[in-house]
């Protein structure tokens, strides 16, 4: 494994880079992200590089804007900060020499920013993995009603209150770190975003991997994905939750098969 940052516009981008059994000369690379005050060695993410290191695929897991080692603080973190960051990641993956095919994976809000760069980077990417995405994130801005955080969508306060998005128990106000608010622009740049035109401008291979048990993402919010992308996968896992606890097995079968599927083409 190479641990090492990638430079984006001053800010340092935490990476790991971990190639398959057998260091092939040339592979395909698949860059894999995390969700929401999440980073790269979560055991889901770790679990899913894994998986697709076994396809024969090297991984590329990275932490964005004010997650994990990376630059920046959570409280100002916006989904058009880790765009931007994205869009570097990309650059410096397409660069690698012993890369033949890119592709991107991502977890939650992670999920939702894979289907923006794959409206913006059509023809970079072969195909992409959307674990649990988190879709509906500009719509769930605009309604105010996000997690499990509440507010005026149209009068936004500057901070917002993110508190245990699993709902458990939140600490008093006085004892709160600054880590467990988000900016009143991180809704107020998604409230600008259009999910169903990001997702028409992608026309290759999409996996979708949901549970119904998840308290985040609604299933149902990901089948109405899977129906309105143009080549998609849609793999549902009964009573699983939203970081695939329950039938983490099954999760990654999903993503071996799908990786393996294409790869023979």
């Amino acid at each position: 494994m190479r641990e090492f940052f990638i430079e984006s516009d001053g800010l340092a981008i935490h990476a790991k880079l971990e190639m398959p059994e057998g260091e092939p000369e040339r592979c395909p690379l698949v860059i894999v992200q995390h969700g929401l005050t999440g980073n790269m060695d979560r055991p889901n993410i770790v679990a899913v590089a894994e998986a697709i290191r076994e396809c024969g695929m090297a991984t590329l897991r990275t932490e964005l804007y004010g997650h994990g080692e990376s630059g920046g603080t959570f409280e100002r973190h916006t989904i058009f900060k880790w765009i931007d960051e994205m869009l570097d990641v990309i650059d410096y993956a397409k660069e690698l020499d012993f890369v033949t095919d890119l592709y991107l994976c991502g977890h939650s809000q992670g999920g939702f920013l894979t289907m923006v760069m794959a409206a913006a980077r059509p023809d970079d990417l072969k195909a992409i993995i959307l674990l649990a995405p988190g879709a509906n994130i500009p719509q769930w801005s605009r309604d105010g009603h996000f997690l499990h955080m509440t507010f005026d969508p149209k009068h936004v306060p500057e901070r917002v209150y993110l508190g245990d998005p699993f709902g458990g128990t939140s600490a008093p106000e006085g004892e709160r770190p600054s880590s467990a608010y988000m900016c009143g622009d991180y809704f107020r740049l998604a409230q600008r975003l259009n999910t169903d035109e990001i997702i028409d401008a992608y026309p290759g291979p999409v996996l979708l991997v949901q549970g119904t048990d998840d308290a985040l993402v609604p299933y149902e919010d990901t089948i109405a994905v899977a129906e309105r992308y143009a080549n998609s996968r849609l793999v549902i896992l009964e009573d699983d939750t939203h970081s695939f606890d329950r039938h983490r097995d099954q999760e990654l079968a999903a993503v071996r098969e799908f990786l393996g599927e294409l790869d023979t083409d």
